[in-house]
């Protein structure tokens, strides 16, 4: 029986994920109720944007196919992996807290009974100027993006959506009252 609340952080490129889970990590750091567990990516060590576990394409394949991932999906020719050991901590009642793609909401509502999805997002000018200054993609996949962006649809039960728009502090404020505010359901 799954105890806690998983909290799937969405939203597009350039939305703040990384910066507002990072913070709250910080946060809450001592407070053992709060899970931030590492994903796997097949993306190279020291990406500083993300802390992350660099696996290889061939290692995440047969990690997969293993079954040790709770969630895992491909995005910008990327493998992406949630690792299984998440649903010891929900188990224990804890809020564990990760970034995850929005193509995995739906397999993630029909395992995981306590759910919070917490949609980052901004305005699509601001996503732009966002994606073009950090320098990793092309101006063609900059817009890639951003057109992927525009074909979700966030609305479903329990999401929750932080405007991104202004200082990092305003978002991660807003961030720690929303996982504090999951605090009272998982205990």
């Amino acid at each position: 029986m799954m105890l806690g609340t998983l909290t799937l952080v969405v939203g597009p490129s350039g939305a703040g994920k990384d910066t507002v889970i990072g913070s709250a990590r910080a946060a809450l750091a001592t407070q053992w109720r709060y899970v931030f567990p590492r994903r796997e990516i097949t993306r190279p060590a020291g990406d500083r944007a993300e802390s992350h576990l660099a696996i290889t394409e061939a290692r995440f394949a047969e990690r997969q196919a293993q079954g040790a991932y709770a969630l895992s999906w491909r995005a910008h020719d990327l493998g992406y992996g949630v690792p299984c050991g998440i649903e010891d901590s929900l188990a224990a009642g804890r809020i564990v807290v990760v970034n995850v793609s929005r193509g995995v909401i739906a397999e993630a509502r029909a395992r995981y009974p306590n759910l919070a999805v917490v949609f980052v997002t901004a305005p699509e000018a601001m996503l732009h100027r966002r994606l073009a200054a950090r320098g990793r993609e092309s101006g063609t996949e900059v817009a890639g993006r951003l057109r992927r962006a525009a074909s979700f649809d966030m609305n479903g039960p329990g999401v929750i959506t932080l405007m991104n728009d202004r200082a990092p502090d305003h978002a991660v404020e807003g961030f720690l009252r929303i996982l504090r505010g999951l605090r009272a359901a998982a205990a």
